[in-house]
């Protein structure tokens, strides 16, 4: 069946951050193996995390996620690549690096 409206789900999740010389970052995974589409957006409950410097840990939290309609989604599916090419930097220069 084609969903041509927004609808939600809530499910578990486990947010993996890490805060390292190595990797800064944070992960969210849905427990029951749910997968987010183009478009779709999530809403991870609960008060914010900050973790020091040189440590990874996880959480359990709940989280909302709201599914994007069928033109949502094939607007995220079309601009999708055009988005992605914004987080790129580019630099060129004329003179030889050694």
């Amino acid at each position: 069946m084609i969903e041509l409206l927004r609808r939600t789900e809530t499910h578990d999740c486990t947010v993996e951050i890490n805060n390292t010389f190595d990797a800064f970052g944070a992960h969210v995974r849905f427990d029951d193996g749910t997968i987010i589409h183009p478009g779709d957006e999530v809403l991870v409950h609960g008060a914010p995390i900050s973790i020091p410097y040189g440590e990874s840990r996880s959480f359990q939290r709940r989280a909302t996620i709201t599914r994007a309609g069928l033109l949502e989604r094939t607007w995220a599916r079309l601009t999708g690549d055009l988005e992605m090419l914004e987080l790129c930097e580019f630099s060129f220069t004329e003179r030889t690096l050694s």
